[in-house]
């Protein structure tokens, strides 16, 4: 059992790792007045963005917040 903890928690220290530097390298949401008017879904980047290197990123740090959350959970078990 010690084995799979130290295991567990290396690849719960790299995903801390990689969600800090992912979350680091997205871009900032401000986007003024132009967001109440709903002016970017109108753009060509605002109807493709789930398929740029935002989007892809977005999909990452859903999923390392979610591995993120089963490893800390895991890592808290008592066995």
């Amino acid at each position: 059992m010690a084995v799979i903890r130290t295991i567990l928690t290396l690849l719960f220290l790299i995903d801390c790792v990689a969600l800090i530097i992912i979350v680091l390298m997205q871009q900032g949401k401000s986007q003024g007045l132009g967001a109440l008017a709903g002016e970017m879904s109108e753009t060509y980047w605002g109807r493709n963005k789930g398929r740029s290197a935002e989007g892809n990123l977005k999909k990452a740090t859903r999923i390392m917040a979610i591995v993120f959350i089963v490893l800390a959970v895991v890592l808290n078990m008592k066995f």
